[in-house]
């Protein structure tokens, strides 16, 4: 908790706005060049620093269809150069990166390299099926490199139970111990989703985390200006599809939504809450 709360100036509900990358060069829907990926990733960037979030993360969504990591060269060359572009229009800002599907140790590097404070971890610990194939569990290879690289002080937030995942395999594995699990396996924070994007988390599955673990909780998925107050106990919150008009992650962010949820943060922010 020390860590994260050494990044974070909030106890609870730190908004963390997503930054979904236009499709990177050898990608299948990829349109664009390096340059204006980066240039729109950093006007993105300019307007969550202007309403005051507490963090970004930069995901390289639009990389349809994902392939199980490891990814190629090209996607981390991208990536760096984009997240240290828009690491230098945020220095004072806690910046993340997620790389689709399950490039955890290249986030890791990528974010060593920009500058960059943590990552979002898929397949922390268990396994599961995903859209790409079999993730298998990678904690212990992901903080060896993590060390022989020195890039301790990035900080690695895990989805326990994945959205977008079948968790046949671990229907024996409570969503607590999985949690749990994490902690054990030293992650600085967990993830806890709903079924897909957009989708939002049982309130129930919060409160079974919370009781279960001393590491911070995150909301990954479904939060809105409207259901806030139900996530607010979370520590940070992880929003996209809420800031895009119509609600879609794929549609341009949409500055009066951003606007709308910012201002029902500092209405409540100020209240205590818990899962109960």
């Amino acid at each position: 908790m020390e860590r994260f709360c050494q990044l974070f100036k909030h106890p609870a509900c730190n908004i963390i706005g997503m930054i979904h990358l236009r499709a990177l060069p050898g990608t299948p829907k990829s349109t664009l060049n390096i340059e204006a990926i980066s240039e729109i990733a950093c006007k993105e960037a300019e307007l969550y620093l202007r309403h005051n979030l507490d963090g970004v993360i930069i995901e390289n969504m639009h990389d349809i269809p994902y392939i199980k990591g490891p990814v190629g060269p090209e996607i981390i060359a991208a990536m760096t150069r984009i997240c240290s572009d828009v690491k230098h229009m945020l220095p004072n800002i806690p910046c993340g990166l997620q790389v689709l599907a399950a490039g955890n140790k290249e986030a890791v590097a990528i974010g060593h390299a920009s500058g960059f404070d943590f990552i979002r971890c898929e397949g922390f610990v268990f396994g599961h099926v995903a859209d790409e194939g079999y993730i298998d569990s990678c904690a212990g290879q992901l903080l060896r490199f993590r060390k022989q690289i020195g890039a301790d002080k990035i900080q690695i937030y895990c989805d326990i139970k994945k959205k977008h995942s079948s968790h046949a395999i671990t229907n024996d594995v409570s969503l607590a111990e999985t949690a749990k699990a994490a902690e054990f396996f030293m992650a600085d924070g967990v993830i806890v989703t709903g079924q897909a994007t957009g989708d939002p988390a049982l309130p129930s599955d919060f409160k079974e985390v919370a009781n279960s673990v001393e590491i911070p909780i995150m909301a990954g998925s479904g939060v809105t200006s409207s259901n806030l107050s139900t996530y607010a106990g979370a520590h940070a919150l992880i929003i996209g599809s809420d800031f895009k008009r119509h609600g879609r992650w794929d549609h341009d962010i949409d500055v009066n939504r951003v606007k709308q949820l910012m201002e029902t943060v500092d209405r409540i922010r100020d209240k205590q809450f818990k899962f109960n």
